[in-house]
């Protein structure tokens, strides 16, 4: 079996997007040692280099909304260009801030470029693949983020052996490459089937599609069955280490080797089994998703030893692989043409506000209340996104989804 069959049929584009995400996520380093280098190198307290992360979260609040609006008025290309290029020059100069100020202003700065790329990206897929292949075209751009996550925060943590600095520079190089293969690259231009201006998009579920300004309640429902699986999710990287190292008495290495295992599965088997998996109704997919997420971590209550903690992280990683590319995917089927970076924009808005609370609830929660009540409330609410999920209703095929493109030896107009 071929994991990587489905691909086969996707378009160059999509290929050239996720060659130059793979380029910049290799070479991204810099913010898994951030609070290292603020505590070690500019001897910032401990709450201090928390609060600047805060900072970053924050800010990153604000720019998924703006990068999706962006988006939708500009084109995602545009934005993905100036988000990888000006990402890459703030982290060449952010060694230069030595200041509380200085700091805080470059984390700023860097959260509003460099998190504008995420929206962006992901709207793109919708302007490129038909929708049987969008699942598929999802998972390959996820094959691209965490092939490069194995490699920066490896290399990152080689480098900081040696330079604190040479991580902010071998960032900077590759957001800069990621760039410049987008700039040389050309794109179809987004345009429209005459008869889409004759129906407008309203052969979709509801009668009409929301004008800009109001919001669909199909976006609406589906945004709240997507906080509590990012909030469970994020536990990953702040309760369950802590409750591994601290309850289990795991070693960090340990810990770090669990990562493996999630990537591995992810390289292997995502593609596949979204492809596989492509005609199944969103409904079904997601609350699959969001049920294996909850029982992974649920199961973290039960687990005593190395196998049994690894059994919980397949389960949750199965979660993923379903729900993380089946979000996009329903996103972009529901959200008008016109509309795609908002609807974009809005679910990483999500995801960043489960990372400002998933994180806090979490480890207050282990503090307080121990890893059994943690894990057991990871499942229900694991079950309750399931539950909303499963009532999901089911986009229909639109004519706006139909692409016409450009000839690939134009430069590019995306609008």
């Amino acid at each position: 079996m071929n994991p990587w069959r489905g691909l086969s049929g996707l378009p160059r584009e999509v290929w050239v997007l996720s060659g130059a995400t793979l380029v910049n996520k290799a070479g991204g380093m810099v913010l898994p040692f951030l609070a290292i280098y603020l505590t070690h190198q500019l001897h910032f307290p401990l709450g201090t280099a928390g609060f600047v992360l805060a900072l970053y979260g924050a800010a990153a609040l604000v720019a998924a909304p703006v990068s999706g609006r962006l988006s939708d008025r500009y084109g995602p290309i545009r934005i993905m260009r100036v988000s990888l290029i000006l990402s890459g020059v703030v982290m060449l100069l952010f060694p230069m801030a030595k200041s509380l100020t200085a700091v805080g202003a470059v984390t700023v700065a860097l959260s509003l470029i460099a998190e504008s790329f995420r929206p962006a990206n992901l709207t793109i897929f919708g302007d490129l693949v038909r929708p049987e292949q969008r699942k598929a075209a999802f998972a390959l751009n996820r094959l691209a983020i965490n092939l490069g996550m194995s490699v920066g925060p490896a290399l990152g943590g080689f480098l900081a052996t040696f330079s604190f600095r040479s991580l902010f520079w071998v960032n900077g190089v590759a957001s800069l490459a990621g760039g410049s293969i987008l700039l040389l690259s050309t794109f179809p231009t987004r345009r429209h089937l005459a008869a889409e201006h004759q129906i407008g998009e309203s052969v979709g579920t509801h009668p009409h599609v929301p004008s800009p300004g109001h919001m669909d309640r199909r976006l609406l429902y589906f945004l709240a069955g997507m906080l509590p699986v990012a909030i469970i999710f994020f536990q990953h990287m702040s309760s369950m280490p802590l409750y591994l190292i601290r309850d289990l008495h795991f070693s960090e290495a340990t810990y770090g080797l669990l990562f493996t295992v999630n990537t591995l599965l992810i390289v292997f088997l995502e593609v596949w089994l979204n492809t596989s998996t492509a005609h199944w109704p969103h409904a079904r997919t997601l609350a699959l998703g969001a049920i294996l997420c909850g029982l992974g971590f649920g199961t973290l209550a039960f687990a005593w030893d190395t196998w049994s903690v690894t059994g919980t992280v397949v389960i949750w990683t199965f979660g993923e692989m379903f729900f993380f590319p089946g979000m996009a995917a329903y996103l972009t089927d529901i959200a008008p043409t016109a509309r795609r970076g908002e609807y974009m924009g809005l679910s990483q808005m999500i995801m960043g506000l489960a990372f400002t609370i998933g994180p806090w609830a979490g480890t207050a929660t282990l503090a307080r209340f121990g890893g059994r009540t943690l894990w057991l409330g990871a499942l229900a609410l694991g079950i309750v996104a399931a539950a909303v999920m499963s009532r999901l209703r089911e986009p229909r095929a639109r004519a706006a989804d139909i692409l016409v493109p450009a000839p690939t030896t134009a430069p590019s107009t995306e609008p």
